[in-house]
């Protein structure tokens, strides 16, 4: 996954390319026109995880499938993945500190899966920090399971989790 790292931090977001506030929130796709959102939700969430470089390329680059929630005019959930051959890498999930708990980070999930699953992947990978928590209850809800470990693999020193999905067996995602 590049030289990325996760951070168990998470954002807010504005951008008027979002849908109508009246409108009940669905996931969007990310595209370039999103970038300053992103960004600003990155900041808010994760600490800054990715570079301007590294979400210019992420929203630009065929294979690299991101959806995003807007509410009231503001990215407030955003996931983003690679599609490599036959396999979906969960690369980002990240919710608005104030509206974390309210289920807009697995609706993007879910609908990144979804994107994953049309795009070919029939399994979904990611990493996850063994102390997150509320990031393993969500993706243990979306099908994830543990399948290894990665010692050392935040910048903070904590171990990574490797959890895996088969998209062709979990409801929804085929």
């Amino acid at each position: 996954m590049d030289n990325r790292r996760h951070s168990s931090r998470r954002p807010s977001v504005s951008n008027a390319a979002g849908p109508p506030a009246t409108e009940p929130p669905a996931p969007v796709n990310l595209a370039p026109e999103h970038l300053e959102a992103c960004l600003v939700l990155d900041a808010a969430a994760l600490g800054g995880l990715w570079s301007r470089e590294q979400w210019r390329r992420e929203l630009e680059e065929a294979g690299r499938p991101g959806v995003g929630l807007w509410q009231q005019g503001q990215l407030v959930a955003m996931a983003c993945g690679w599609l490599i051959v036959d396999e979906l890498h969960v690369t980002l999930v990240a919710v608005a500190p104030e509206r974390r708990r309210l289920g807009l980070g697995r609706q993007v999930l879910e609908a990144l899966l979804r994107r994953g699953r049309a795009g070919g992947a029939s399994r979904a990978t990611l990493e996850v920090a063994s102390g997150n928590d509320a990031a393993r209850a969500l993706y243990g809800a979306c099908g994830f399971r543990e399948a290894g470990l990665r010692r050392g693999y935040y910048r903070n020193g904590d171990d990574a989790l490797i959890e895996w999905c088969n998209l062709a067996v979990v409801e929804g995602f085929g």
